[in-house]
């Protein structure tokens, strides 16, 4: 007489990172940004703006951490001064009238569904685990704009809750905005090691997940030569994009169901 053993899956709850994890850009930075200068009269090269969005993102940051969250700037502020800089690095000439119109439109812009797309694999991926009662959730560094961009483009549905780092005051890779989700899943008696976090950034996610005691996937569609010789990375736990991430958990565990 064969005995059936009932094998369950190993995570309860599943949370994922969203910019270059589970949502793409529909198109470059610098290109949007390009076309609505234009609305205004404003030419500007797109692969420059790219480029001085980056610089001017990562200055304001470090300035003002989690979009001001900290330091008293309003999320849109914070938004406005990068827009604005962003542009007066192409034309120093710029009137702030005409500064602030572009930024309210690129702000609004970017809370719509046009801007963004699932990325590959995504909503098989979902699925895939709604379908074997896993818990799943969003942790990641946004401002509140996340819920309406989820919303937008029919994947909030997905998610037992949405976790942005403004709303919650705490950044990842800090170990208490794991701790928060795990309370926000309103799982009974769920453990540390019953949570897997999915994102693309190595320090921000991967390691901000194992600093909570979660599992950790890293999405990598670019291989990190930087990477490759991490002794803290295990490699069998780095994925090209969703699609092979869940042809592993398919091959792993595809008889398990969540009990």
């Amino acid at each position: 007489m064969k005995m059936h053993i009932h094998k369950i899956f190993p995570f309860r709850l599943i949370t994922f990172d969203v910019t270059n994890t589970i949502l793409n850009f529909t198109a470059d930075i610098g290109k949007i940004y390009s076309e609505t200068g234009e609305k205004y009269g404003v030419k500007c090269d797109p692969n420059e703006l790219t480029q001085n969005f980056k610089r001017n993102y990562k200055v304001m940051n470090a300035k003002n951490p989690n979009f001001g969250q900290g330091t008293g700037i309003s999320w849109q502020n914070w938004w406005n001064i990068v827009v604005n800089e962003t542009f007066k690095n192409c034309h120093s000439d710029l009137s702030d009238s005409k500064l602030n119109s572009i930024s309210k439109d690129l702000i609004a812009e970017y809370k719509k569904s046009r801007c963004w797309k699932p990325a590959p694999g995504a909503l098989d991926l979902l699925n895939y685990l709604k379908d074997r009662g896993v818990r799943l959730g969003v942790i990641s560094n946004f401002d509140p704009r996340l819920h309406d961009i989820l919303s937008g483009i029919n994947m909030n549905s997905y998610f037992k809750f949405v976790l942005t780092s403004y709303e919650s005051g705490i950044c990842k890779p800090n170990r208490k905005i794991f701790e928060k989700a795990m309370t926000e899943s309103e799982l009974k008696n769920l453990r540390n090691a019953e949570c897997l976090h999915v994102g693309d950034t190595f320090e921000l996610d991967y390691i901000g997940a194992k600093s909570a005691g979660w599992k950790s996937f890293l999405i990598l569609r670019k291989k990190s030569i930087d990477l490759v010789d991490n002794k803290v990375l295990d490699k069998n736990h780095v994925f090209e994009d969703l699609r092979n991430l869940q042809d592993y958990m398919e091959l792993q565990w595809n008889s398990y169901s969540v009990q």
